[in-house]
């Protein structure tokens, strides 16, 4: 069995919702044909590495996600929302630095 903790993970309209219910989850929503995006995956694979666990590093592609990128009135790409427990805590806009994002994914996960 694969353990989705260690991965960066594809969400989907149907996986989304459970998948930031609870925990510390952050996810970017992005598009194949967006540089930006591609220039934050190996960011986010090695914010990944580093939390190793602590919080769900996702994915959502709003080409084929539109409803949920719509709900969270996502304008631009890539923007990275932050979850705790279901609700947003945090928003960002473009490509983030990998100390960044784990600093805040840090913060939230001491609050827990």
């Amino acid at each position: 069995m694969v353990d989705l903790k260690h991965q960066v993970v594809n969400l989907t309209s149907e996986s989304f919702e459970k998948a930031v219910s609870e925990g510390v989850v952050l996810v970017d929503f992005w598009a194949e044909w967006c540089s930006p995006c591609r220039m934050q995956a190996p960011i986010l694979i090695e914010v990944n590495e580093e939390i190793d666990g602590r919080a769900l590093i996702a994915k959502l592609n709003v080409d084929d996600n539109r409803s949920i990128a719509a709900q969270y009135n996502i304008r631009s790409i890539p923007t990275m929302l932050l979850f705790k427990d279901g609700k947003v805590e945090k928003q960002f806009v473009g490509v983030q630095q990998k100390q960044t994002l784990v600093n805040t994914l840090n913060e939230l996960l001491k609050l827990k």
